[in-house]
């Protein structure tokens, strides 16, 4: 086993480019020929895989979205046949019927490579222990981190997600290197590792790789003080492979960079779908170049980010996820994301990082109340003071008045994967 760095990873940007148009023209002639929807879509929007001369060229051919593959359930965007499919992914459906990915071998096997050098740049090897505790089945964070890890060559303990009481004594008594798990589910492993050992920062872990929903750099902070580790984000979705699109590199921590050389990404504006320069904020838009089983050209992931150029890699980075543009809320003309919030009580050290937003409507109006716990160690700390002070802290930074609400610590609900973060009381009025 190495931790050579792959060729590609530090090639020219010339070398890149050439890769990337050769594997794009490829995959364009590919979901032509082969699914009935890109026909049809390209054939509408009056463009053919041979118009694509240059990367750029791209932005004329038409977006794919969540509906586009709900329309098409459950087979209807693979491009090869169904003896070529060798597994089968799905989301969990929460708002309609689920989005299914289908995977040939060469899929898993390019997945397997991706999440592998994902964990390179995390500063893991073969000569390491991982934890993984994203949930297994239909979800793609625990398989796939799982074959990633395996093609890394590290021993994998196949955890997966909920058991939490188990999840800290298996850590203290197996002392993995590496953890893979959501932020939100973290901070519950780290509350009960304080309760059985209480130092958390003196168990095994050195490295964590967190993704599966946008977190901020305060969460970082608390988790790498709490645990005594590196955090690093990874980032996936699994309508364009599942977990390993995109890594942070342990020596930067500057943004995750996209593996280019197999998910072409292009950033637009969320509202008018016109593509934006590198460094614009807008919305993140995936183009695979080496899917098979089945390729998404100009995927619209409702990701809020911006592109970066290449730090520790050649390949471009890209900033942290501000939000989803269909996570945001809308309060009384304001937009609100989740993280922007959760910035905001990260700054006080006597509450807790878990919160809940409760949207709902008097009269006319949308109010939003935040909920969030005071940490057991701050007990005598005066609640309405705190609850004062982050009110105006929220009004000040994100320009939207709140009623702030201050629990007791356990008193809020936990996750044991995806953290609920709102709840809108709208829809059930």
């Amino acid at each position: 086993m190495t931790t050579q760095l792959d060729h590609i990873e530090t090639a020219s940007i010339d070398e890149l480019r050439s890769l990337q148009l050769e594997r794009l023209q490829k995959t364009l002639y590919h979901a032509y020929e082969n699914v009935p929807m890109y026909k049809r879509k390209f054939d509408e929007a009056g463009v053919h895989p041979s118009d694509c001369k240059i990367l750029e060229d791209l932005n004329r051919f038409p977006f794919t979205t969540k509906q586009d593959l709900r329309d098409n359930y459950p087979f209807g965007l693979f491009a090869v046949p169904m003896d070529k499919i060798v597994r089968l992914h799905a989301s969990s459906g929460t708002t309609g019927k689920p989005t299914v990915v289908g995977y040939t071998q060469q899929d898993i096997d390019i997945w397997a490579d991706v999440v592998a050098r994902s964990l390179r740049a995390a500063g893991l090897s073969h000569k390491d222990k991982i934890h993984v505790a994203y949930g297994y089945g239909l979800f793609t964070g625990g398989m796939g981190a799982h074959y990633g890890a395996e093609r890394l060559g590290a021993a994998v303990i196949p955890m997966s997600g909920g058991q939490t009481e188990k999840q800290a004594q298996l850590i203290q008594d197996f002392l993995p290197d590496g953890i893979m798990v959501t932020p939100s589910y973290c901070l519950n492993i780290i509350d009960e590792l304080e309760k059985q050992m209480g130092d958390a920062s003196k168990c095994s872990l050195r490295v964590g790789v967190f993704g599966a929903e946008p977190w901020t750099n305060a969460m970082r902070g608390e988790i790498e003080q709490r645990l005594g580790i590196d955090a690093l984000d990874i980032y996936g979705l699994s309508e364009v492979m599942g977990p390993g699109v995109a890594m942070e590199c342990l020596e930067s921590k500057d943004g995750t960079t996209i593996w280019e050389d197999h998910f072409y990404p292009e950033i637009v504006d969320a509202s008018t779908g016109e593509v934006q320069a590198d460094g614009e904020l807008g919305e993140l838009v995936f183009t695979t170049i080496t899917k098979e089983g089945m390729p998404v050209i100009r995927y619209r992931t409702r990701d809020l980010t911006r592109l970066l150029p290449g730090s520790v890699r050649t390949m471009r980075r890209m900033d942290k996820i501000t939000g989803r543009s269909d996570d945001m809320l809308i309060i009384r003309g304001v937009n609100v994301f989740p993280t922007q919030v959760e910035e905001q009580l990260l700054k006080f050290s006597q509450l807790t990082p878990h919160y809940q937003l409760e949207v709902s409507r008097q009269g006319h109006l949308d109010s939003l109340r935040v909920k969030v716990e005071l940490r057991h160690d701050h007990a005598s700390a005066d609640p309405h003071s705190l609850a004062y002070q982050l009110k105006h802290r929220i009004k000040a930074m994100i320009g939207i008045s709140t009623q702030v609400d201050i629990v007791g610590e356990g008193q809020l609900p936990r996750s044991e994967g995806k953290a609920v973060r709102v709840v809108d009381l709208r829809k059930s009025a």
